[in-house]
């Protein structure tokens, strides 16, 4: 099985990567990775550390929430943070470090730039203090005991999938047909396994010619989109309708979230050409109105509240000097050491399954009854 590496090289190197795949079978059923020190488990009322990226999107905004009252409930102390939306890195750093010297015994890190922490995380190993990653791996240090997250080279098989379908179901014509692609922020380790798990299944209907990629853009250093930015993706699509699509029709974009699935649709609409089929992630509110209303063509359902739960979980185990379930032991590479890891099932949604998928979501349930 290969191994996610979350290298330099591997953000340049997409294609060949592609070309390879990536099995999404797990390794492991349970586990622990953390030292003799967490084994020995700390008081039930202890704080737990957790330090969140800036706002940027719907669900890192509910993660505070559910973090802020769900520790509360199972009887710690929570100290949760955001990084400010300028000096974000820096300013992380500086909660991380305050975190150890506060006194936590686990922080939960949702990253703003995962290569940029591994002084603050070796500072916490050094302190006895256990370190999650949230969402986001934290790369090239050893100090990281366990990585919770969704499972992210599936998101992007998943969106890759709903690109090919949204295609034959809306495009109303054969193969081929003309895309674009759209990755994340370099600074986000998820960016690279979100593009990859997409051209796992893109890449093989581009070279056998079904999809062609008009303006040429393949590499994750062409596609990607700096700060999860929607001006930035907006910017980009404007650009691309100018330079590749005067006289050829745009039939579908990749996007790897919703926030800039909204900005590309934007442009689109702005430059007076019918939308394309347009994938997503996160179920952000205003991109399920727009999928109930034949708009964006799909999203990702990741509930937030069940990786909040299950980080919480964690941190039960850890307390009691409990062994810590993963589910994965062989997937993700920091570039240091593999991470064990604990990885939830996204769900692909669109109009048709948007009921069944958050069946278990009111507030998401309730937009889409408002439409049938």
């Amino acid at each position: 099985m290969k191994k996610i590496l979350l290298t330099a090289t591997a953000l340049v190197a997409v294609g060949a990567f592609a070309l390879t795949g990536c099995s999404s079978e797990r390794g492991g059923d349970t586990g622990s990775g953390a030292g003799e020190e967490s084994a020995k488990g700390f008081a039930a009322d202890a704080t737990i550390g957790v330090a969140l990226p800036d706002k940027t999107s719907e669900n890192w905004v509910l993660a505070g929430q559910l973090f802020t009252d769900g520790l509360k409930k199972a009887g710690f102390k929570a100290d949760v943070q955001y990084a400010p939306a300028s000096n974000t890195v820096a300013e992380q750093q500086n909660q991380i470090q305050a975190m150890v010297t506060g006194g936590a015994k686990v922080i939960i890190i949702g990253a703003k730039d995962g290569k940029q922490l591994s002084t603050q995380v070796e500072a916490a190993r050094d302190a006895g203090v256990t370190v999650i990653a949230y969402d986001r791996l934290i790369e090239n240090t050893e100090a990281v005991d366990y990585y919770v997250a969704f499972d992210n080279f599936k998101v992007g098989q998943l969106q890759g999938q709903a690109l090919l379908d949204g295609l034959a179901e809306r495009a109303g014509h054969e193969a081929p047909y003309n895309i674009e692609l759209f990755s994340g922020s370099p600074d986000d380790a998820n960016a690279p396994v979100f593009f990859n798990g997409a051209m796992d299944v893109l890449q093989p209907k581009i070279d056998d010619g079904t999809l062609k990629v008009v303006s040429g853009q393949t590499e994750i250093a062409q596609t990607a989109t700096e700060g999860w930015k929607p001006e930035n993706a907006q910017r980009r699509m404007d650009s691309l309708l100018t330079s590749s699509y005067g006289s050829e029709t745009l039939d579908g974009v990749l996007s790897p979230n919703d926030t800039l699935a909204r900005a590309i649709i934007t442009s689109v609409q702005g430059a007076g050409k019918p939308v394309p089929v347009v994938t997503g992630q996160d179920s952000e509110v205003e991109s399920v109105k727009s999928i109930m209303e034949g708009v964006q063509y799909s999203t990702i359902n990741k509930d937030t509240t069940l990786l909040v739960e299950q980080s919480i979980k964690m941190v039960g185990q850890l307390q009691k000097g409990e062994e810590v379930d993963v589910n994965d032991t062989e997937q993700y590479d920091n570039g240091k050491k593999v991470v064990p890891a604990y990885l939830l099932d996204p769900i692909i949604v669109t109009k048709e399954n948007a009921a069944e998928a958050y069946a278990n979501v009111p507030s998401l349930l309730e937009i889409v009854k408002s439409y049938q």
